[in-house]
């Protein structure tokens, strides 16, 4: 089951039409991908490696922003840029600002970032706009900064998908709890769609506990150990993040509770490797490539100024790139998990 949103803005249909090959593209995250030292066409669609572009995350090393990066990197072969992955190690919103303040001090072409925290991120990221340097939100977004486009999952909605596969599965009654690391601006969107959806489709199933995994297997893990024996009738759990939804099938099935039914999200090789063994029902996978891809074309768009809507856009506020745009979800079950196995990122 596909759910695709429109990605496209106005720059595609050019894009498409002068896509040239690049160099090959380095394998480590740490290191610039893309670019050429000559410019292959007089294209404004190929540009040198003069620019440089960087992916900004937290919890840096988790498999999931590999697939973003991925399609970061797919971009900047085509556009003959340089494309360089950093980001906070740990789970440190002190870090994540560190990170990006250091980056405006080298005055780079474009930043992509996921915020870990929308409110503390706004301030360092209104700070790189001020230095003319374009700003593009993928994944968990600062939407009150001055960023010029968001890229990422409609949340709510996605929650709303992981309540109808929950409660289809339970035959619409049961117990379920849910799983989430609060004050993760897309983390608690997801909540909020499954609480809703739940609540009006599916009054047999009750939401006994939402309980915080911390981002962390081990963690959930824990978590879902007691859960089960708080709840010992329960019959499924709505886990927001990939690591959570591990981490809950890792303890359901040490408790040899495998009628409970688990719905994650995103698609890490452990969570696909789950789905196989039907440790975990589930997983609602976002675009991650999209995210990368489009948001380089955005902020390659902005910093070439190659979308003008008005002549004077930025004095007037008019933002040259759409805002918003949902990159979609999958629902991967065992019976298209094969599909996303040998992705290569």
């Amino acid at each position: 089951m596909k759910i695709r949103k429109a990605l496209f803005s106005g720059f595609v249909l050019l894009t498409l039409g002068t896509v040239v090959t690049g160099c090959g593209t380095s394998t480590n995250s740490t290191s610039p991908s893309g670019g050429s030292t000559t410019a292959a066409s007089s294209s404004p669609f190929v540009g040198n490696s003069s620019q440089t572009y960087y992916m900004v995350t937290f919890l840096s090393g988790i498999e999931y922003w590999k697939g973003i990066y991925a399609g970061m990197e797919a971009a900047a072969k085509d556009l003959h840029v340089q494309a360089v992955y950093t980001g906070a190690p740990q789970y440190d919103i002190n870090q994540e600002v560190t990170t990006m303040e250091q980056l405006i001090a080298k005055k780079p072409a474009g930043i992509l970032v996921s915020s870990m925290n929308a409110q503390a991120m706004t301030p360092v990221i209104n700070q790189a706009i001020a230095a003319g340097i374009p700003v593009i939100s993928f994944d968990s977004d600062a939407p009150n900064s001055q960023r010029y486009a968001y890229l990422g999952t409609s949340n709510a909605q996605a929650g709303q998908i992981g309540a109808d596969y929950l409660g289809k599965q339970l035959g619409g009654k049961g117990e379920v709890a849910i799983i989430t690391t609060p004050g993760e601006l897309n983390l608690d969107q997801r909540v909020q769609g499954f609480e809703s959806e739940i609540q009006s489709k599916f009054p047999g199933v009750k939401v006994v506990a939402v309980q915080n995994g911390n981002s962390s297997q081990i963690t959930s893990a824990q978590v879902t150990s007691a859960l089960l024996q708080t709840h010992p009738h329960l019959d499924g759990i709505f886990a927001v993040e990939a690591d959570e939804g591990t981490g809950a099938a890792t303890a359901v099935k040490e408790a040899n509770r495998s009628s409970v039914k688990i719905v994650s999200f995103d698609m890490n090789t452990a969570t696909l490797d789950q789905i196989k063994q039907g440790l975990i029902t589930a997983t609602i996978a976002q675009g991650e490539w999209s995210m990368g891809f489009w948001g380089l074309m955005d902020a390659y768009t902005v910093h070439n100024n190659l979308a003008t809507p008005v002549p004077n856009w930025k004095q007037d506020g008019v933002d040259p790139v759409p805002p918003s745009v949902d990159t979609g979800v999958t629902v991967i079950t065992k019976q298209n998990v094969n599909d996303y196995l040998n992705l290569g990122y």
